[in-house]
């Protein structure tokens, strides 16, 4: 067997989830062809705060508020910024790096002085109750999950073990395959049940959601299937390794884990992809193979162990106390623009990041850094930082 068995990769998610992810600028924005070096802060003609003030007056305080603080979500609070930071962001702005219209034709506008008197005044300003009463509180990703699985937990069982013959499990399954396989059941690509109905009306977020939960659940284990010789299903399986693992555990979050399945699901799921399920890669690897050695093959990896692909509970947890090593209060990293984050609105943190992760903002290190996820793990991360008392 091979990847199709998991449909097409997607982009998104979680989605090798857990990597370290800083939210809103760990590094410097990239230029994308030499440029002279700038001016170290300390070198640069310091800022004069009255005359930012001025200026913010005329430009700025319609979308800023008067105490730097944002009008409506998506935008972000600047008062008590690092003003290094917003230094580096109206440059952005100014070279067309970062994509705002209204404020691209502001920055062009602006000269070297009017950058630095308005960064100097925003960074002036008390940042104190900025973000906690105006933004959503924290929302975890994995409870979201839990809370709408138990529409599926009637089938696939309450914590996703199926006892039920030819049902799945899903516990510990690929958050990013049950993402996949909700799709396809969704778009009709697999054969649906009068049971699926519920998966249309999971939005995009709940569906990252309850794939989350899944994945983060502890696998049973099976007992040997009555029929099937998992010693030969051994011997058989070599053709699946190279995707779904040694014993059954993929690598690749988009991937299945075969192991600790049930017996009748795996047994029916190759069949399928003789008729029903179109992988090609499939049929071609299954081609040769008889009913029995299908169920040599199922009965291997029925007995095989398996364990959770995700670790949801502690997630933005854990992702947050790897931001806060630049992010954290406190912290300054020297000679790098990054911004605070508590208390920023909680919809211009998530725009942000997915700005990062689509490569719609120019920086390497953060594309790279928020790839990984998907926008049930962004929102639950914005909702964390948002909720914050802001610094």
């Amino acid at each position: 067997m091979s990847g199709e068995f998991a449909g097409p990769a997607m982009k998104r998610l979680l989605l090798g989830m857990i990597c370290a992810l800083a939210l809103a600028g760990c590094s410097k924005e990239e230029p994308a062809s030499p440029q002279p070096a700038a001016k170290p802060v300390a070198e640069r003609a310091p800022g004069d705060a009255k005359a930012g003030q001025k200026f913010a007056d005329t430009e700025c305080k319609s979308c800023h508020g008067e105490d730097g603080g944002s009008v409506a979500p998506g935008i972000p609070h600047l008062a008590g910024q690092r003003e290094n930071y917003l230094l580096s962001a109206l440059k952005a702005y100014k070279e067309g790096k970062r994509a705002h219209a209204a404020l691209k034709v502001i920055a062009e506008h602006m000269s070297e002085a009017d950058v630095r008197n308005v960064s100097a005044y925003y960074a002036s300003l008390p940042a104190v109750g900025l973000g906690a009463s105006r933004d959503a509180a924290h929302t975890s990703p994995y409870e979201r999950g839990k809370a709408r699985s138990t529409t599926c937990s009637s089938c696939h069982g309450e914590d996703g073990n199926s006892g039920t013959p030819g049902i799945p499990s899903l516990a510990g399954q690929q958050a990013k395959y049950l993402i996949i396989a909700l799709q396809e059941y969704v778009r009709g690509d697999r054969k649906v049940s009068p049971t699926h109905a519920v998966m249309r009306a999971l939005s995009p977020l709940e569906m990252e959601a309850v794939a989350l939960y899944f994945a983060s659940q502890t696998p049973g284990e099976r007992p040997v299937p009555a029929t099937g010789d998992a010693s030969a299903g051994a011997q058989l399986s070599g053709v699946c390794s190279g995707c779904h693992g040694a014993h059954g555990v993929a690598a690749d979050s988009s991937i299945p884990n075969l192991a600790g399945q049930d017996f009748n699901y795996l047994v029916a799921s190759i069949k399928a992809y003789r008729t029903t399920r179109k992988r090609e890669k499939m049929r071609l690897y299954i081609t040769g193979l008889g009913d029995a050695d299908i169920r040599n093959i199922a009965a291997f990896y029925t007995v095989q162990k398996s364990r959770p692909a995700e670790k949801a509970q502690t997630m933005v947890r854990d992702l947050t106390e790897k931001c806060d090593r630049c992010h954290g209060v406190g912290v300054e990293v020297p000679g790098m623009p990054v911004p605070k984050l508590h208390g920023q609105d909680r919809d211009y943190l998530m725009m942000a990041i997915r700005a990062y992760r689509d490569d719609r903002r120019e920086s390497t290190t953060m594309h790279k850094m928020s790839l990984p996820y998907g926008d049930s793990i962004i929102e639950g991360l914005a909702n964390y930082y948002a909720s914050q008392p802001a610094n």
